[in-house]
């Protein structure tokens, strides 16, 4: 199984970093028309200079390890395995509130809410105060323990996972990896270790469904328009479901497997609109779909040497961070991508990628977005980008 329980490659080392990895050549991808391989051009951000390759600043908190970071609003919230949600303004600590549970694996945020995914299989609700920004109030838990008391007094709500053990259908019985929200539908996704997808309304905090979705890790999860989801896993998947229905008459259902690999699927994104899907493997590789050519296989983008662990999508931009310390920077026109810039001075994998467009940034200008990258290195890295 290839998840973030394991190391990046296999053969990896107990550091992450690779040790014998497998080749590509002669895979179907190596000898695809449609393999993109990026040669890089110089570029005046390709020294670890902090002028030069856009470097703004790092966040340092010698807590662990971050897995978790998510932008909104001018803040930014990091997660680590402290157990501590660290919360920024303008490079400075703002605040930190503690989940008192496993480390934190998944931040998204909604509005004035914040929800957390854990090494415990629980999803916490945070909120934050209008007043005053550095208050933050836990409000609840998914599921609630009236829920899975409730749940609890029927047999049929037992269902058998992994280990020949029995489980509560509406709770995780392993770490969560990935959150996502559908804004539109107030439904929050939550992928787990333990091979499922689970639907909650955030309303009522009540688990409408869950899939089961692969034989391995659920590695992400991500709710996109049409009421399609798409999931990837350690097991070399993307599987496409489709959403119909709605409340307790809600099913996803499976529609078709767009990768089916030996490496692993480590991260997805779906662009504004859901015009493009893009996956992250272990193998280094970034694979993407079409929308609009019915999900058909449009290319691969090559530009790193070990597992793509995190994924995210600015305007007309890809960024993609890997174990190999570094964040590719895509340029994307049309169905055609081209490597813009490398972001190098991490010293360790680069785990969670996040981006906000920069306040002065206007259309005359060109787009800037201010990216933050969160490694195991224990550091947050702030970084400018043009398209």
């Amino acid at each position: 199984m290839y998840s973030d329980q394991t190391n990046f490659q296999t053969g990896a080392d107990d550091s992450g970093y690779e040790s014998n990895r497998m080749s590509d050549e002669g895979s179907p991808l190596m000898m695809s028309p449609w393999n993109q391989t990026c040669t890089f051009q110089p570029s005046p951000w390709s020294t670890t200079g902090p002028e030069e390759d856009g470097l703004i600043g790092s966040l340092v908190r010698e807590e662990g390890h971050i897995y978790s970071l998510a932008a909104a609003g001018g803040l930014l919230y990091t997660g680590s395995d402290s157990k501590n949600i660290h919360v920024w303004n303008n490079m400075k600590l703002l605040t930190t509130f503690k989940s008192n549970s496993g480390l934190v694996k998944a931040i998204i945020i909604s509005g004035d809410k914040i929800f957390s995914g854990h090494q415990d299989g629980k999803v916490r609700v945070w909120k934050s105060n209008n007043k005053d920004p550095k208050i933050h109030k836990r409000i609840g838990t998914f599921p609630t323990f009236f829920d899975i008391l409730k749940s609890s007094m029927k047999s049929k709500n037992y269902i058998e996972v992994k280990g020949n053990r029995t489980a509560l259908w509406i709770n995780h019985c392993d770490a969560i990896s990935c959150l996502s929200i559908n804004e539109e539908e107030g439904l929050l996704y939550s992928g787990s270790w333990d091979r499922t997808f689970k639907v909650w309304k955030m309303s009522n905090s009540k688990c409408l469904e869950s899939v089961k979705a692969h034989e391995d890790a659920v590695n992400s999860v991500v709710s996109a328009v049409d009421g399609l989801v798409f999931t990837g896993s350690a097991e070399g998947s993307v599987k496409v479901w489709k959403r119909e229905g709605r409340g307790k008459n809600m099913k996803h259902k499976y529609v078709q497997t767009l990768l089916d690999q030996e490496c692993a699927v480590t991260s997805l994104v779906v662009s504004k609109g859901g015009s493009m899907v893009y996956c992250g493997s272990s193998d280094g590789i970034v694979n993407f779909w079409e929308r609009e050519k019915e999900l058909l296989h449009s290319g691969v983008l090559k530009g790193h040497k070990l597992a793509v662990l995190c994924l995210a999508v600015a305007g007309n931009l890809v960024l993609s961070g890997s174990a190999d310390k570094t964040i590719c920077v895509w340029r994307r026109e049309g169905c055609i991508h081209s490597c813009l810039t490398v972001l190098t001075g991490h010293t360790g994998p680069v785990k969670c990628v996040a981006v906000e467009k920069e306040a002065e940034s206007t259309v005359s200008s060109g787009n800037k977005w201010v990216v933050y990258s969160g490694s195991l290195d224990k550091s947050v890295k702030v970084w400018s980008v043009s398209e």
